[in-house]
């Protein structure tokens, strides 16, 4: 039954929540769980599939899980999906998002699930009644993807919907379905007496629980990979620590006087040549590129980094902890543990890097399963 909860108790010892996380098998997602079960929350989880054992494991492994931990059955092309698991709760974290890049038809597929889920999560909350806040893992696409980079975005800066369709670059049908999701449901918020914070992380990078390669981790490992066709994608790229995500999420939950609306959570920008000078200088034993066709030739030595300012968030008090370095030693290190990038490409041959996307996979693996595209894997 669509919404049922399947798994585990929900503790009456408890001393917060219950709380709701969408897309909690997920990279952000089951980050988030962990975060939250840490800090005495009850947490409901929804999942399409609570009976895929491989996504579960990592969730139902977790400290606390026992305890604290509830799995439910949710879908966000179902109306009405998330009703049983958002009634009678205090809050609301929307990670869930569809990031197919290679649909044959987005608008039905991508756009419109993503757009209409968050609604039918909305309406939930205000049947609901007990919802206090709802936090939104929203995107980075949603802020800077138009035709021209200006030096610094903020949160008054939206993507530009109609280049993203004209121009139909790589992953257009996510930046649109953030974009219009992100807008609709504030309206929606404002109109109902709902309080939404939309949280815009630009790219996620971290240690992760979750099984499968995370499609953000595709694109910001490109360089120790050679998955050139994501080179493009960290031409002027800013990061956030997923740890420092989670974290952040739950700081504006709690938060007695953070106003609803948007908050960036980026805290490191640059470019692909001072991320490479940095991985080369720390990964020797990677075969790390110091020259990019079409970058380098399109004035690429003059690149300057595409600040998004955090401003706003850090003006509530809130810190980032985690350095550049810190998030990629702790992304590859997973990686490396869990068998899904090499241990080296340093003795690359004639023809280039040994690795290649194909490298990031398990035996039996596809580039599908492991969500990779030709496109970027912003945010969330």
């Amino acid at each position: 039954m669509a919404g049922g909860g399947v798994v585990g108790a929900t503790s009456a010892a408890a001393a917060k929540g219950p709380v709701v996380v969408t897309g909690a098998s997920g990279f952000v997602g089951s980050w988030l769980v962990m975060k939250l079960l840490q800090a005495g929350y009850t947490v409901r989880a929804t999942v399409r599939d609570p009976e895929n054992v491989g996504k579960m494991k990592p969730l139902l492994d977790l400290p606390g899980a026992t305890e604290q931990l509830s799995i439910w059955r949710a879908d966000l092309a179902e109306e009405g999906s998330f009703d049983d698991a958002i009634r009678g709760c205090t809050g609301v974290f929307h990670v869930a998002t569809p990031m197919d890049f290679e649909s044959q038809d987005p608008e039905n597929e991508v756009i419109k699930p993503t757009v209409e889920g968050l609604m039918s999560i909305m309406r939930s909350c205000k049947e609901a009644g007990t919802v206090r806040r709802i936090v939104f893992t929203s995107s980075a696409g949603t802020v800077n993807v138009e035709e021209r980079q200006r030096p610094v975005y903020d949160e008054d800066n939206w993507s530009d919907v109609d280049f993203c369709r004209r121009v139909k670059m790589t992953g257009w049908m996510y930046f649109v379905s953030k974009t219009l999701a992100e807008k609709a449901a504030t309206a929606y918020a404002a109109e109902h007496g709902l309080e939404l914070i939309s949280v815009i992380p630009t790219l996620v990078v971290g240690p992760f629980i979750s099984a499968a390669m995370p499609p953000s981790l595709v694109t910001a490992l490109a360089l120790v990979t050679g998955n050139r066709p994501h080179y493009s994608i960290l031409k002027q790229v800013q990061f956030v620590h997923l740890d420092d995500l989670c974290d952040a999420e739950i700081f504006l939950f709690e938060h007695p006087t953070a106003a609803a609306g948007r908050y960036i959570c980026s805290s490191h920008d640059a470019t692909i040549h001072g991320l490479a000078a940095m991985l080369r200088a720390r990964y020797p034993e990677y075969d790390i590129p110091d020259r990019f066709a079409g970058i380098d030739d399109d004035g690429g030595s003059r690149l300057q980094p595409v600040h998004f300012s955090s401003k706003k968030l850090q003006d509530h008090g809130f810190a980032f902890r985690y350095t550049l370095e810190d998030m990629f030693d702790a992304a590859i290190g997973t990686c490396r543990e869990k068998g899904l990038i090499p241990l080296a490409t340093a003795t690359a041959t004639a023809d280039g890097p040994a690795s290649s996307p194909s490298s990031l996979r398990a035996p039996g693996e596809t580039d599908a399963a492991l969500g990779i595209t030709q496109g970027p894997a912003v945010g969330a």
